[in-house]
C-alpha cells in the first residue's frame, strides 16, 4: 500500500493495526513510524508495508518478490 504524504502513511498504517486488533489479531512490531516513509507491520504470519510512494519506487518490492509463489490466504481471514 502507498501513500502520498508521511500523514498518510501514518494514518493507514494506524487503520490496519485498529482494524486488526478490533478482529482480535495481534500486532508483533511496528518499525518506522517515526519517519513514516515505509511502515511495516508485523502480524506475525503476515506483514504489511505502507510506504509513501517515491520510498515504494524506490526500494521497488514488487521485483524483489516477483518470482515468488503466490499463496492464497482466503482461508486464514476470519470475519
Amino acid at each position: 500500500m502507498q501513500a502520498t504524504s508521511d500523514r498518510q502513511v501514518k494514518a493507514i498504517a494506524e487503520e490496519i493495526q485498529e482494524q486488526v486488533e478490533e478482529k482480535g489479531g495481534t500486532i508483533r512490531e511496528v518499525e518506522g513510524k517515526s519517519t513514516a516513509n515505509w511502515i511495516l507491520i508485523d502480524m506475525g504470519d503476515v506483514v504489511a508495508h505502507v510506504f509513501k510512494e517515491e520510498t515504494r519506487q524506490f526500494y521497488n518490492l514488487e521485483k524483489l518478490w516477483a518470482d515468488a509463489p503466490l499463496v492464497d490466504v482466503a482461508g486464514w481471514i476470519k470475519e
